[in-house]
């Protein structure tokens, strides 16, 4: 770290790290060996289960495991409160390993086999033990996001728990909290992303007045514009946005905006290049139109601008100028 001074190890020091370096890789390759031959041979048993967990513990990313986890389990240790246990472990596993997908995914299979509480199914007991499962579940996953906002394992997650709830969470909700995340920071991608999944359902359901939420999303997203110019998910979710519903005056419109932020922001990769791909859409939407030839004027100026912006890029540049 900046302004800690660095302390030279001893050459004591360092051999006893390299010792428990090597440990640790002997540690892992006697598991590993031990525990693939046990799969080999069938072993479903407790002793075996008590491994796994020692394995993921040193590598949570060793998929082959997890999946004689879930084996040993359907074999001969399936009960609500091992299945429980697995969601504490899974818990604990992703505080050190937010992103690592199989402990996701052991995760939503543990959900997908638990029993559900006591009493038959659909009985009122039934029903609100599984109800509070599911409601702890969303409050887990939000804990996690509130770690980590941009987490798309996390995000996916949430998707999933979502549309598994037994009394579904209101879509005005869900946009509430995707407009808390992208408050706190306009850069989460996933948050937007959500957000082009629920407001499409409120728009359908008639919840929402379509023509008065977009223009609302409209203005949410150039002030997101105006303080992150130059981050990928605004402009991303800006050409969904547009994308949705391209008429001639929302695209003319939208690429005046546009203009007027590339007058402060000279150098601004994404305002050349969305100008080029609302004008290159609107040119191919009204060619007649008087705008057309203007619009055509500008990309091919935008386009050797960025040639020379985005060196790396230069071909694909030249290519779509070479297309219009």
């Amino acid at each position: 770290m900046h302004g800690i001074k660095r302390v030279k190890q001893t050459p004591e020091a360092l051999e006893a790290r390299k010792q428990k370096e090597r440990a640790k890789i002997q540690e892992f390759t006697a598991l590993s060996e031990d525990l693939l031959r046990r799969k080999k041979e069938s072993d479903y048993s407790e002793d075996a289960f008590k491994l796994t967990t020692r394995l993921l513990h040193i590598n949570p990313e060793f998929y082959t495991i997890w999946n004689y986890r879930r084996n040993i389990l359907l074999k001969g240790l399936f009960t609500v409160r091992i299945l429980t246990d697995e969601l504490g472990m899974t818990m604990a596993a992703l505080k050190s390993h937010p992103k690592v997908y199989w402990i996701w995914n052991h995760r939503r299979w543990c959900l997908e086999n638990i029993p559900f509480g006591p009493g038959e199914e659909g009985t009122p007991s039934h029903n609100d033990w599984r109800n509070t499962a599911w409601n702890n579940e969303l409050y887990v996953v939000e804990k996690l996001l509130d770690a980590d906002a941009r987490n798309f394992h996390a995000w996916d997650y949430r998707r999933y728990v979502l549309a598994s709830m037994p009394v579904p969470r209101p879509e005005l909700s869900e946009l509430g909290y995707t407009s808390r995340k992208i408050g706190a920071n306009f850069s989460n991608f996933s948050a937007w992303h959500q957000r082009s999944k629920v407001l499409p359902r409120l728009w359908e359901a008639g919840t929402l007045d379509e023509k008065t939420s977009r223009e609302s999303e409209f203005e949410l997203v150039r002030n997101a514009m105006y303080t992150e110019p130059a981050d990928q998910s605004v402009w991303v979710y800006h050409r969904w946005l547009v994308g949705s519903n391209p008429d001639k005056v929302l695209l003319l419109r939208e690429i005046e905006a546009i203009n007027e932020l590339l007058e402060e922001q000279p150098d601004s990769k994404w305002c050349m290049e969305s100008t080029v791909h609302y004008s290159r859409l609107f040119i191919k939407l009204y060619p007649s139109d008087p705008a057309a030839a203007g619009l055509f004027k500008k990309c091919q100026k935008y386009l050797k601008e960025l040639e020379v912006l985005d060196p790396y890029r230069a071909q694909r540049y030249r290519d779509l100028a070479s297309t219009m």
